[in-house]
């Protein structure tokens, strides 16, 4: 299909003959969208691709999205919740601090390679669009992590800068295994047998 033909369907039947009752609607289908092409095409996809997924022109996403980034980014971030709540659901009843650290990163790990664009936000040079995002994504990954873990971090001990180097240092450990899983990757019990001597019976716990 032409360029001018794509753009008069568009015009007769945008949104694919459905228009959405509201901005939030409109909003969820383009990121629907979004991650739909990043699944087939990873991080490095473009405005054009998501329109056409859609259904609608270039210019209708910019109304809500000003650029790949920030349409990536919010992608990231409803990819994130949805990622966090299932971990939160899986940790539910670990209350020991060390073995929640223990379980919660060995089960990201884990988890992580199903989920195609959360690992590509994870590791800095994954995609060109997040080059200058990548960090602040991680970092809310990591400390919404341990926050939702059924932990009482204020009686083991741990003020709110103390949970934000605690998310920093595993989110850096998580990162680690990503960038290289080791020869021959860990899994399973062994991974926890390593997280649990190395990472989680290190919390300097009061």
């Amino acid at each position: 299909m032409t360029g001018l033909a794509y753009s008069s369907l568009v015009r007769t039947h945008g949104w694919s003959g459905a228009k959405p009752a509201s901005d939030e609607e409109a909003v969820a289908r383009i990121l629907a969208a979004a991650g739909k092409v990043i699944e087939e095409r990873g991080a490095d996809f473009s405005i054009s691709d998501v329109a056409r997924t859609v259904g609608v022109t270039r210019q209708t996403v910019y109304r809500y999205f000003p650029s790949t980034e920030a349409l990536l980014v919010a992608a990231a971030v409803h990819a994130v919740d949805g990622f966090l709540e299932r971990l939160t659901a899986h940790m539910a009843g670990i209350t020991d601090p060390a073995e929640a650290v223990t379980e919660a990163v060995a089960t990201a790990l884990e988890w992580l390679p199903r989920e195609k664009y959360i690992g590509l936000i994870m590791v800095p040079g994954r995609s060109t669009h997040v080059q200058s995002v990548t960090s602040d994504i991680a970092l809310r990954f990591g400390r919404d992590m341990v926050g939702r873990l059924d932990v009482d971090w204020a009686a083991a001990g741990f003020d709110d800068a103390d949970l934000d180097q605690l998310s920093e240092h595993l989110l850096r450990i998580i990162q680690s295994f990503v960038v290289d899983p080791g020869r021959p990757p860990r899994h399973g019990e062994q991974l926890r047998t390593y997280l649990r001597r190395w990472v989680g019976n290190a919390l300097p716990l009061r």
